[in-house]
């Protein structure tokens, strides 16, 4: 007797999570992750990769978007922004020459005029060569926008941890509660000292093909690793979180708040990246988060995206 069809959601790459409860978040670690929780989610489709170079651009060529690094800045959205900040480009990993202080990632981090996700590294780079590896410089408007175009949403908090546990339940990585079992490379993070020394033990300097680590237990891959993973919900903290070293650039910075709110926008980003160190950002777990403002694409944010019910 042949396999019924398979839904068509398999067809377009996506990969359908149950729904169950689960022990969400931490307390062993940072302390935006506590308290652990039971938390419950209903089944839901995800997709197995996240969005690569080449998926993105064919949303572009559909639509025509012009992602936020694209566009040139208002003075009135950054009142206080330096004016090398009001050019269209985005934040870029630049690695310092010798060991810098940890709390302050403006020593690692540099607003290119230029960069996007056509050119990640600014002006002379592009994406040739890399169509596989994941889109990065979005935006979490930019995420939405792809999202709604393939008929999708961006997941919550609760469904990408959910996702990325792969059925294990409180390990404490994607695979298990070893990082690196029997020497093997599970996901591309930085091995070496942060930020002036990158062993490459796992192959990668930067971004990497979205296939290139092994996938979890429910056949997701870069989960962890690579680059962090835009989700849909707006950032709290929890626990207390002003002990923990920022991971990420904030931008422009200096935004005018919202005037409904008093504030700026964040919301929540998953998974780590290929910057996550063990002497810096250990957030190459599944219960990890961290705030990001909704303007702030970098050069390790990217996206996936899930369709419900």
């Amino acid at each position: 007797m042949s396999d019924p069809d398979p839904h068509p959601n398999a067809g377009r790459g996506m990969v359908f999570i149950p729904g169950g409860r689960f022990r969400m978040g931490s307390d062993d670690h940072y302390p935006e992750e506590a308290p652990a929780r039971e938390v419950a989610v209903e089944g839901f489709w995800i997709d197995r990769l996240p969005v690569t170079n080449r998926r993105f651009r064919k949303f572009v060529e559909a639509t025509g978007h012009v992602t936020l690094a694209e566009r040139q800045p208002r003075r009135e959205d950054y009142p206080d922004a330096a004016a090398h900040l009001l050019k269209p480009g985005s934040a870029v990993f630049t690695p310092p020459e010798k060991a810098v202080p940890l709390d302050d990632h403006g020593r690692w981090w540099r607003h290119v005029p230029g960069a996007s996700w056509r050119r990640p590294l600014g002006p002379g780079s592009s994406i040739k060569g890399i169509e596989d590896h994941p889109v990065v410089h979005i935006a979490h408007a930019d995420a939405a926008a792809y999202a709604r175009w393939a008929g999708k949403s961006l997941p919550t908090e609760a469904e990408w941890e959910f996702a990325a546990r792969g059925g294990l339940e409180a390990a404490e990585f994607a695979w298990g509660d070893e990082l690196v079992p029997d020497g093997r490379q599970m996901a591309n993070t930085w091995q070496g000292r942060f930020p002036v020394q990158n062993l490459m033990e796992d192959g990668w300097y930067r971004t990497s093909p979205v296939e290139a680590f092994s996938a979890n237990g429910f056949g997701l891959q870069d989960m962890i690793g690579n680059v962090w993973e835009w989700t849909d919900d707006p950032w709290t903290a929890r626990g207390q979180a002003g002990g923990s070293r920022p991971c990420c650039a904030a931008g422009k910075g200096a935004r005018a708040p919202d005037p409904a709110s008093g504030a700026v926008a964040q919301k929540v980003i998953k998974g780590g990246s290929h910057l996550c160190a063990p002497n810096y950002c250990r957030r190459y777990r599944p219960a990890a988060r961290h705030p990001q403002p909704v303007d702030s694409p970098t050069g390790h944010i990217g996206f996936r995206c899930v369709i419900r019910g």
